[in-house]
């Protein structure tokens, strides 16, 4: 991976790195204990992760990565979670209101609404690398590969319920039923390219128009 460290060294400030390295060191242990590894396979997760790197090596190949893959779907968290306020449902961020979860847990899983505003500041930075759109399509696809033939499908009974299961909502939009709209497999299929034609497409097209030409400085 050409990161392009050297001609972008400086771009973001050290406090920044610092403190999101921080924040990345307090939530992956709980998050490791709560959810238990699994947890680190959802998009956001390794977003999440891959930002760290990609801060510290002011790479824009791994920022643009994370920016195209989860943009669009946190657009729609963050409007989840304000319609929870105004009108509670058993919608994405049903689990951000949840008590059984401590206050501190759901503090920590608030990283959704904040990061995507963070990686617009990173690209904006650092450029907009093009190649993200490829590479983060393959990795989405990989993960919902695993998710679908290794992990817990929708609807699961599990030891304990934090266990994630529907992981990337591979088995359907509902993780207490799965969708019988069509085959499994064909649903993975149908997803996966949704995914690619209304998630990262649109922001890959986005990131690039305004960023694309963005060089060292």
């Amino acid at each position: 991976m050409n990161t392009n460290t050297h001609s972008h060294s400086g771009l973001i400030p050290l406090w920044l790195k610092i403190v999101y390295a921080l924040f990345v060191a307090v939530l992956v242990p709980v998050y490791w204990i709560d959810y238990g590894p699994t947890n680190f396979l959802y998009f956001c997760d390794i977003a999440l992760l891959i930002t760290l790197y990609g801060m510290w090596a002011e790479s824009p190949l791994a920022v643009s990565m994370a920016a195209v893959g989860i943009l669009v779907p946190q657009v729609f968290w963050c409007l989840d979670f304000v319609w929870q306020i105004v009108a509670p449902h058993s919608g994405m961020t049903a689990y951000m209101f949840d008590p059984g979860h401590s206050l501190f847990l759901r503090g920590l899983s608030f990283f959704h609404g904040w990061l995507p505003f963070l990686l617009v500041f990173l690209v904006a930075r650092l450029g907009y690398d093009r190649r993200a759109l490829k590479t983060w399509t393959v990795l989405a696809w990989v993960l919902c590969l695993v998710a679908f033939f290794f992990l817990p499908p929708a609807g699961a009974q599990l030891p304990n319920p934090n266990t994630p299961l529907n992981v990337d909502y591979v088995f359907g939009l509902d993780d207490a039923h799965p969708q019988t709209w069509m085959p499994p497999g064909v649903y993975l299929v149908v997803w996966m390219l949704l995914l690619l034609v209304l998630a990262y497409v649109p922001a890959h097209l986005i990131l690039g128009r305004l960023f694309g030409n963005r060089t060292s400085r």
